[in-house]
């Protein structure tokens, strides 16, 4: 069974590189018209300038929140640390664009709380300063405030279990915490922390609800317009290759940063004792994690919750639920279908004589890296080329066209879906997986049982945690996918994200919150399931 099981690896590597592939292909691709030198000359420049300079600031907010947050539970010992412990990671639930939309109902001009400054101090229009919040920096603080969970997670785990001895002797040769922290811990935590920024950054890039909404031209905006406004999709694959190759040069920019500096911990000593800290010190650190969540998840879910039931949607009955249908149909099933193929791709690369299931792999993981708006892009290419050949086909055969038959259907969303999420359940499974030791295959081998039957009767079973993991994570990420949904949908089928967007792209904020606030509820299903493993301990560096 390894062979099929190394060739499906291969297959599946292969479907999930075809969209990026196709997009690649299409970079230097003639056809495109006036299109491409209109969009050079006019916008593209600002596309670029937009993108990196939203990626530099949500790169070192992340940084700071995750980080600082991290070290304070994970070193200190303060009132309400364990709660924060797990409560910090709640934002992750929160999509970046229901977080834009609730904070310009709050903060713009017509909002409670400019409306309580104009008549607490009697202003009018003009005679004060207020931070816009739909710019460019508006946009960056949300991505902060939704984001910072990444780096947290994975920092928390090397603050904890990384370099205790290497902390105890820099505290016997006169350091103190802070510097401590600065030349020992900050050093060897930096992987994980620029493996955090890197997803954060990748979230970021990918993202077209909230630079959309805050109307800042960025890659992900320009490609919807040149595939929708401008009907090229030539030109909307070039953009999709540029912001592809953004996405790598970062990614290469910070591992060749490193040079040739080494992160491992030599010592014995894993884990260290919290310092407690009292009087002033311990609200501070309070403060410093609880400003992050407030921010990121309760305030926007108090408003949320207001709008919901003080307004809400008028439609809100029979129509939400044939939304809720689609968008859990939809996501159930990605969920189900990554999961499947995660095992069986982890396995398949287990113990396998070759290198190249191994490889295969992590070619699955360059989904992640693309944003969905790219990898809509890059699944209509081929499967738009692939319906034709069948419509012709078909037709030759029987005479009758039959039409588009893969193309906007719920398959090629299904696929676009696999391929933008399917590393995230591959990463997860393969955690699970590593630590079945290889001594368990050996005995089940000794037994009699071949790779299908010790597959089924010893791997499964301990990677059910795993694999349930994986497909929650999923199943969260495709109910607040919204790229690839607004770009791949069958015609006339929404789901809870495409509502929302349609409701607040319209200003109809009230409305937009019914939805806004179900996709908030699922997501929190995951996090909790998280927080528990953080709770009774467990390592979660790897989901």
């Amino acid at each position: 069974m390894r062979q099929p099981l190394s060739l499906l690896s291969f297959l599946v590597a292969l479907a999930v590189a075809l969209p990026v592939l196709s997009v690649g292909a299409n970079l230097f691709a003639g056809g495109t018209g006036d299109t491409w030198s209109h969009l050079a000359s006019t916008v593209l420049a600002d596309y670029v300038l937009n993108s990196l300079l939203l990626c530099l600031g949500v790169g070192l907010g992340v940084a700071a929140l995750g980080t600082g947050a991290a070290w304070l539970v994970a070193i200190y010992e303060f009132p309400g640390r364990r709660h924060f412990e797990w409560a910090l990671l709640l934002p992750m639930a929160m999509p970046a664009y229901v977080m834009a939309y609730t904070y310009t109902d709050l903060l713009q001009f017509v909002g409670p709380v400019q409306t309580w400054l104009r008549e607490s101090f009697g202003w009018q229009k003009g005679d004060y300063w207020f931070p816009e919040v739909r710019s460019l920096g508006g946009a960056a603080v949300m991505f902060c405030c939704v984001l910072y969970p990444y780096v947290y997670l994975l920092a928390r785990t090397a603050f904890r279990e990384r370099a205790g001895g290497m902390l105890e002797a820099a505290r016997v040769l006169g350091l103190s915490h802070f510097e401590a922290f600065r030349q020992v811990s900050l050093p060897l935590a930096r992987p994980a922390i620029a493996a955090g920024v890197a997803l954060a950054l990748m979230e970021t890039l990918a993202d077209y609800g909230t630079v959309a909404y805050f109307a800042v031209p960025t890659f992900t905006t320009g490609i919807y317009r040149a595939w929708f406004s401008l009907g090229d999709r030539i030109a909307a694959a070039q953009l999709a290759a540029c912001l592809l190759g953004f996405v790598l040069l970062l990614l290469a920019m910070e591992r060749l940063s490193r040079g040739r500096a080494r992160y491992h911990d030599t010592t014995v000593r894993r884990g260290q004792h919290r310092r407690p800290l009292h009087g002033l010190r311990a609200w501070l650190a309070v403060l410093g994690c609880g400003v992050p969540l407030t921010l990121g998840f309760l305030l926007p879910a108090g408003l949320l919750l207001r709008l919901a039931l003080g307004e809400g949607d008028a439609e809100f009955g029979s129509r939400y639920w044939v939304l809720a249908r689609n968008s859990f149909v939809l996501a159930a099933l990605a969920a189900a279908l990554a999961a499947l193929l995660a095992v069986l791709l982890a396995y398949g690369a287990r113990g396998a004589r070759s290198a190249l299931p191994r490889y295969a792999n992590r070619l699955v993981g360059l989904g992640y890296a693309v944003p969905g708006s790219v990898i809509a892009v890059g699944v209509l290419i081929p499967v738009t080329r692939l319906d034709h050949w069948l419509a012709a086909a078909w037709q030759q055969a029987t005479g009758v066209h039959p039409g588009l038959i893969l193309t906007g259907g719920i398959a090629a969303l299904t696929y676009a879906y696999l391929a933008r999420f399917l590393a995230i359940a591959l990463q997860t499974v393969e955690a699970g997986l590593a630590k079945v030791t290889p001594s368990m295959d050996a005995a089940a081998r000794s037994l009699g049982c071949g790779p299908a039957q010790t597959l089924w009767r010893v791997h499964l079973p301990l990677l059910s945690g795993s694999a349930l993991a994986a497909a929650l994570l999923v199943f969260v990420d495709v109910m607040k996918e919204l790229p690839a949904t607004l770009v791949m949908r069958p015609f006339n089928f929404d789901t809870l994200a495409t509502q929302t967007y349609t409701l607040a792209a319209d200003e109809r904020l009230a409305e937009a919150s019914t939805a806004a606030l179900a996709i908030v509820a699922v997501g929190l299903v995951p996090i909790f399931v998280l927080a528990r493993q953080i709770a009774k301990g467990r390592a979660v560096s790897g989901c």
